[in-house]
């Protein structure tokens, strides 16, 4: 089956329907979802969006604090842009009807978080991402030109030179190949204008406070179809994860910290001071590697997030889904530390896109956490996730506008899927087998420190599983599992290649080989270009 619109939205996160909702005045979207539409990361978001709000900041400040924050690799042309677009951001999720905290005097309460120099974070208590979600899935719903597929998973990309089966001085985005999971078939997606939404890649570690859909799918079908990815050696780890046996990595905003929660050991001892001089509230990237010397230098499985010095009056009202969720597991934040750890959380590499978020593919767009814009660097600074999408979804919506004003030419004929002679498969032990191990090589060679021996095992063990997979996708018809498989499998080798490639210790990318920065050249972007080209 075929389906042709003018927009073509894989994922349904905040920039994926932030774009829906710019261009759908103008022409027919076709919006695409692995699970529910509001099944994201971006749902599960709690600590807020930065943007300058307050008469006491500066754009100056946010963007010197983004540059910091991110080991100066940051763009800071990009920077510039998307702290200085901030404002009409916001005043566009309110116009979708998203509703933030406010405080006694009826003004946007504002917090702060690690890396921030002044309270620019606006937020919905502790559940921000949830209420964005809320609003944006409503608006979207109710366009008559956004037609939603759900529980649908991206194959590959339909670009002109798979279709002509040669390279092409400008190659094109065609739409997708698209499987409907419930009734287990491939169907054609075309588009003149195909965007790529689908968040991040923690699932690529065993530890991680993502959720089960981020497996990197738009980095490694925008790769395989000849797009460039960019600084794929920084993954962010959150330093507060909730640690005990039966919480799947429950995330403890960065924002308990903000409002004034202290680190300890298990003795009691508040160890981030020894660290940096913002103590609790230095960038991530410092806080992760203090938890886990911490955690290694003593022996423990965890250390203690504490803010029990505040009222628990405040705490509960400030902290509602965290305090509920910690007391579902028998810990009252109120009256003693959390136990937390680090869990992989936010790729700040990806796809490498412009400043209007296109990839080198002609009408290819990466927006949200799948692209690397150049705001993030080596470590994005906390709550600037949301505001770059936000901020992006415009850009990309506004380039695609603007061509299809230009008359812009019919698509080309394009090939319906063909399964070949593939068949089923009497093997998912397989896929299960395999996913497992990719996950507990990037854990154990790919984590927080790192060394060339490490990267080179991880390596080694990525291409023999590589193998198995493409002798594994060829042979037997394509499943929602194998998809993932093959997915995390690309962006575990993107990862691991472009670590071995930056020769110093910069933001996320802490190896003890070289444990200095390079400061004697200027910051350079890993970058390497599309397995198509």
């Amino acid at each position: 089956m075929k389906i042709t619109s003018d927009f073509l939205v894989i994922g349904t996160g905040i920039a994926g329907l932030s774009y829906a909702l710019k261009v759908a005045d103008q022409g027919t979207v076709s919006l695409i979802t692995k699970r529910d539409i509001d099944v994201t990361a971006t749902q599960l978001a709690q600590g807020g969006i930065a943007t300058v709000y307050s008469d006491e900041d500066s754009f100056a400040d946010h963007v010197r604090d983004t540059m910091i924050a991110g080991a100066n690799l940051p763009h800071p042309d990009i920077v510039k842009l998307v702290v200085e677009s901030g404002p009409k951001a916001i005043a566009d999720l309110i116009d979708w009807g998203v509703h933030f905290s406010r405080n006694q005097d009826n003004q946007y309460d504002l917090t702060r978080e690690g890396g921030h120099s002044h309270r620019r974070i606006l937020h919905a208590k502790d559940a921000t991402g949830r209420e964005i979600e809320r609003a944006l899935v409503e608006a979207a719903s109710k366009h008559p030109n956004i037609t939603l597929y759900q529980y649908h998973i991206a194959v590959d990309l339909i670009t002109e030179s798979k279709l002509q089966k040669k390279p092409l001085a400008q190659n094109r985005c065609l739409g997708a190949y698209i499987l409907d999971i419930k009734k287990n078939e491939v169907y054609t997606f075309g588009a003149h204008f195909t965007v790529l939404a689908t968040g991040g890649a923690g699932k690529v570690y065993l530890y991680t406070c993502n959720p089960d859909i981020s497996t990197g799918d738009g980095v490694a079908i925008g790769w395989r179809a000849g797009a460039a990815v960019a600084n794929m050696e920084f993954m962010q780890f959150h330093p507060t994860t909730l640690y005990h046996p039966q919480a799947k990595s429950f995330l403890i905003s960065e924002s308990v910290r903000g409002e004034g929660a202290i680190l300890r050991r298990r003795d009691g001892y508040a160890f981030m001071p020894a660290y940096h001089h913002q103590k609790d509230l230095a960038p991530r990237d410092i806080v992760a590697r203090a938890i886990d010397n911490e955690m290694k230098k003593y022996g423990d499985d965890c250390v203690f997030l504490d803010i029990t010095h505040k009222s628990a009056d405040y705490i509960r009202d400030r902290f509602p889904m965290i305090y509920r969720t910690c007391l579902d597991y028998g810990i009252d934040m109120t009256k003693e530390p959390i136990p937390v750890v680090p869990a992989a959380h936010y790729l700040c590499g990806g796809l490498q896109v412009d400043k209007n978020g296109e990839t080198c593919i002609r009408n290819l767009f990466a927006i949200g956490e799948v692209a690397c814009t150049g705001l993030h660097g080596a470590n994005r600074l906390a709550s600037n996730s949301l505001l770059e999408g936000v901020v992006f979804a415009k850009l990309a919506a506004e380039t695609s506008l603007q061509r299809c004003s230009e008359n812009y030419p019919p698509l080309p004929a394009i090939e319906l899927w063909d399964s070949g002679s593939a068949t089923d498969s009497d093997e998912e032990v397989v896929v299960a087998h395999n996913w497992d191990e990719i996950r507990r090589a990037m854990w154990n060679y790919v984590g927080i420190v790192r060394s060339d021996k490490r990267l080179h095992r991880a390596m080694s063990r990525i291409n023999l599983i590589q193998e198995e997979i493409i002798e594994y996708y060829w042979n037997f018809h394509v499943t929602s599992d194998l998809i993932e498989l093959r997915n995390i499998t690309t962006v575990a080798e993107l990862i691991v290649r472009s670590a071995l490639l930056r020769k110093e210790s910069r933001g996320l990318h802490y190896t003890i080989d070289y444990p200095q920065t390079n400061t004697e050249q200027p910051p350079q972007d890993t970058v390497l270009s599309g397995a198509a080209n």
